[in-house]
């Protein structure tokens, strides 16, 4: 009977192939102190939703086995003096250095990624009612309003931190993105408005058009009217 043949191993992974968002879980590691999962994934609400994006939490456990397998990571379970177990984690000195060199490398970070579901519906404005439209602009402004405010929140936060300096910068930029998302919906919003009220101002002539055009007199027969011949 022949010996079962060993199971292929996957090559180990190298530190150039990590996703970003592997190094965006690490860089939350590298500001002091130890964090769980769940207050990482608070870090990243609060912060790197407002100019890249917030993982999920099952994301962020997956990357903190990947770093910790890489020995980028450590964690600690939490005594039983603890009401609750809990584990912490921390950057290593292995995994700082990687970080450095990642952050401080000379390749290309790539060109920034929009994708906008309100400008998607607008596009098809064609296949929507324009006063539905107008309310999903509306509604845009609003939610956008009170994300700076939460930006401007955690710069209040942020403030006098000294290992924090870099990230009021990023937050600073995410408050002046917010701005021109504000302006720009605003005047969408106008842009839209004034295209209903063309459509308006149009529809009852180019209706009278249509019945003059259409109509004949009296006892006058359809071939006899001014449109033909």
């Amino acid at each position: 009977m022949a010996a079962p043949r060993p199971t292929p191993q996957a090559p180990p992974q190298r530190p150039s192939e990590l996703p970003p968002t592997a190094w965006a879980v690490l860089g939350l590691l590298s500001f002091p102190g130890e964090r769980t999962g769940y207050e990482l994934k608070k870090w990243a609400d609060a912060s790197l939703r407002h100019f890249y994006w917030s993982p999920a939490i099952s994301q962020i456990y997956a990357e903190l086995r990947r770093l910790e397998a890489l020995g980028y990571a450590t964690s600690r379970r939490s005594g039983p003096e603890e009401p609750r177990a809990k584990r912490s984690y921390a950057i290593t000195a292995e995994g700082r250095a990687a970080l450095v060199g990642w952050a401080g490398g000379a390749d290309d970070a790539g060109p920034p990624v929009l994708k906008h579901p309100l400008l998607l519906r607008v596009w098809l404005g064609h296949l929507a009612a324009p006063g539905h439209l107008r309310a999903l602009v509306c509604e845009h402004i609003a939610h956008t309003r009170g994300e700076l405010k939460e930006v401007h929140d955690a710069l209040a936060r942020a403030a006098g931190e000294q290992a924090w300096t870099h990230p009021q910068i990023a937050l600073r930029w995410s408050g002046r993105r917010l701005e021109a998302e504000i302006e720009l919906a605003e005047a969408m919003l106008a842009d839209l408005t004034e295209m209903a009220a063309l459509t308006e101002m149009a529809a009852p002539t180019s209706a009278g058009r249509t019945e003059s055009a259409n109509s004949t007199r009296p006892g006058q027969l359809p071939e006899d009217s001014p449109t033909h011949g």
